[in-house]
């Protein structure tokens, strides 16, 4: 597998930190790109991306059959179209998804901690 015709960069980025991969987007959007997208046509593009991934799940693990269209594609180059979008948005409105994520995280153990183990609905 070789991203953009360059063996190196699918090396480096083979262990990417959440905030390496917001750069490395950050330089790919400044190198191949005129600008980011203003905010509001990524969520369009981030809900268009979300939608897809959806396709692909009701379709291989749901009861939908395939169209022509559908067939070979990949959840996880949707999930990572998913993921570049989003670190587009991070990216322009000054968010390091790498803190809130681990602050989401520390949030979920906090009070989630038992919570999910005490529901009935799964068990």
């Amino acid at each position: 597998m070789v991203i953009f015709g360059n063996e190196q960069i699918l090396t480096k980025m083979k262990n990417m930190t959440i905030t390496e991969a917001q750069k490395f987007v950050d330089n790919w959007i400044n190198k191949h790109g005129v600008r980011y997208f203003n905010v509001l046509t990524n969520m369009a593009m981030l809900t268009e991306e979300v939608g897809e991934v959806a396709r692909v799940i009701a379709r291989t693990h749901g009861e939908q059959s395939f169209k022509k269209s559908d067939k070979g594609k990949d959840l996880g180059e949707e999930l990572a179209d998913v993921m570049f979008v989003l670190i587009c948005i991070a990216n322009q409105t000054g968010i390091n998804l790498e803190k809130a994520f681990l602050k989401n995280i520390e949030k979920k153990d906090k009070r989630d901690k038992t919570r999910h183990k005490r529901n009935p609905k799964l068990k």
